[in-house]
């Protein structure tokens, strides 16, 4: 969410040209899907911020304050962002190679981490929040809109806003023709190979200090907040026109003004808002506006914004996700692999828009106990271990790779379930296939 600035709302009622539905259309297929041969990659990595020694005692806004401002005067290549629970994240510059990427951002998490244990805090990667119920930090009027409009449906906003924390993989969208490394190909992937991420990497079990139920509560909350302004749209058609729809048909979340609290209407979606004029006239720069108020599982934003993986625990735990992804996308022979594992899989969706459909929902409950996830991420994380060496990865990385193949996705496990072995003791461990959960 960080990456959708709370823009000034000086001028942007005015001295700005209404926008027609074509002319929408066109400009969003411009702007989300510039294609060419993949060759950047990107990671923005999102932590929960707790105490050093006391992690389920809430951190005071008084002090997060005092920790982000002293980040503020640290020089980082990466760009700092607070969410609005105060969840911290690092969004890396666009990188020539994977190793590139992974240096700039370790690099810098360890700056980060540096200042925030002088003032006795730490980073966390985790998905959801286990100890503590969601609480805003950020006061601004974008959030405040937020806040309003996902409130209507329930709880599961608030907490999407303030608890949650996910490795988002950037990958380019691909050549323009077709082909493993296509741009069709690589939209039509990333949906499907979606909820392989999901269940290899699930790594929220816990709200409110309870399990529930769900290996990916964070995916969970996501559903939860609804196809318009989470979910992705049908993958029958051209991925830009496809996209320029949706966009359209979302419901807009505000209507900004250049003083005094922005609206925040009920139902009104972006079309509907072109067509009326009400309460004034769209602009361009509230359809970019508007474009950053969509969290679908992949995003398109000129490059393919990957979101559905949780957080991932330990100091290096990101670098396996963005490893095994950028393989899977930008190694051809591995791009194939991976088209070919979760092709099977595609029927499961029921032609349904992700997250909103079966196969995303077994991710998320069951992780890779489901036995059809299991063997298309063994699948893929073997061909990921195949191909980092041909994308330049040191001995580090793909050793981490294959050390997470080995201790989870050959066990049928992920973080999750450690997790919860932890907090249940060794009589209570989830066998393989087996639901145990309380």
């Amino acid at each position: 969410m960080s990456d959708s600035p709370a823009a000034p709302a000086s001028g942007c009622t005015q001295g700005r040209t209404a926008l027609t539905e074509a002319e929408v259309e066109a400009l969003v297929s411009g702007i989300c899907f510039k294609t060419g041969p993949p060759r950047s990659v990107g990671v923005e990595v999102e932590w929960l911020v707790h105490e050093l020694r006391t992690p389920r005692v809430p951190v005071t806004p008084e002090r997060l304050e005092a920790a982000y401002a002293a980040l503020r005067t640290v020089p980082l290549r990466s760009a700092l962002t607070v969410e609005p629970g105060g969840q911290l994240e690092l969004s890396s510059p666009p990188a020539a190679s994977l190793m590139e990427c992974i240096g700039t951002v370790s690099a810098d998490l360890d700056a980060v981490r540096a200042v925030l244990a002088e003032g006795g805090l730490r980073l966390v990667g985790i998905g959801h929040d286990p100890w503590h119920t969601p609480r805003r930090f950020l006061r601004e009027r974008r959030y405040d809109a937020l806040e309003t409009c996902l409130d209507r449906g329930g709880p599961a906003g608030r907490h999407m806003m303030c608890a949650t924390a996910s490795v988002q993989v950037c990958l380019d969208a691909g050549h323009e023709e077709p082909g493993p490394l296509g741009h069709v190909r690589r939209w039509w992937l990333a949906h499907q190979l979606g909820p392989v991420l999901v269940a290899a990497f699930a790594n929220s079990p816990l709200l409110g200090r309870r399990s529930t139920g769900w290996l990916s509560t964070r995916q969970l909350l996501w559903t939860e907040i609804g196809p318009g302004r989470a979910g992705a749209p049908p993958l029958d058609g051209a991925p830009r026109t496809a996209w320029a729809r949706h966009v359209l048909d979302a419901p807009v979340m505000c209507v900004r003004h250049d003083s005094g609290p922005w609206e925040v209407p009920e139902a009104l979606t972006f079309r509907e808002w072109i067509r009326s004029g009400r309460p004034r006239p769209p602009t361009r720069d509230d359809l970019e506006y508007h474009m950053t108020t969509l969290f679908p599982p992949v995003r398109p934003r000129g490059h393919l914004e990957l979101r559905m993986i949780d957080a991932q625990p330990g100091d290096d735990g990101w670098i396996v996700p963005l490893a095994v992804t950028t393989a899977l996308f930008d190694d051809p022979e591995a791009a194939e692999t991976a088209y070919r594992a979760v092709k099977p899989l595609a029927e499961r969706t029921l032609a349904l828009p992700a997250p909103h459909n079966p196969l995303w929902t077994d991710a998320a409950r069951t992780g890779l106990a489901d036995p059809e996830l299991h063997e298309a991420a063994i699948a893929c994380f073997v061909a990921a271990l195949d191909a980092l060496p041909r994308l330049g990865a040191t001995a580090e990385v793909t050793d981490a790779v294959g050390a997470y193949l080995d201790r989870h996705v050959l066990k049928g496990r992920c973080p999750a379930d450690d997790l919860l072995d932890r907090l249940r003791g060794p009589d209570r461990r989830r066998a393989h296939g087996k639901d145990i959960r309380t």
